[in-house]
């Protein structure tokens, strides 16, 4: 198994920056991919961006592209997501996921809780 703890939500306003963390525990060997969902209030739930093992190969929803980077640190077992340019419409819950193999669309292994990020006009 492995748990997944997301961290550094919180309220900015338009044109802002926050920085996502998500601290993986348990079985890390099993996240050769790791990635970030988010979820706005009456919608479905969206892939935003994923990492490999190496962070050789990275996926952004074209929503974000240019404006969020993914990242990771092996060695510390975590994954961040810098978000800069925020618009009100990036508000949603931010949900951390893994997986052993690759996260896709609608499917990863492992989720986090979630951590709130609002956007204020």
């Amino acid at each position: 198994q492995v748990q997944l703890v997301e961290s550094g939500g919180g309220l900015v306003q338009a044109g802002g920056s926050l920085r996502l963390s998500c601290a993986a525990s348990g079985r890390t060997l099993s996240t050769n991919s790791m990635g970030w969902f988010r979820q706005a209030p009456g919608k479905g739930r969206e892939l935003v961006a994923t990492i490999n093992w190496s962070g050789g190969s990275t996926y952004y929803a074209d929503s974000v592209k240019g404006r969020f980077t993914i990242s990771r640190d092996n060695a510390k077992n975590t994954v961040h997501l810098q978000m800069n340019s925020l618009k009100p419409e990036d508000t949603a819950v931010y949900y951390c996921a893994a997986d052993g193999l690759r996260i896709s669309n609608t499917h990863a292994e492992y989720w986090g809780r979630g951590t709130q990020v609002t956007v204020s006009s």
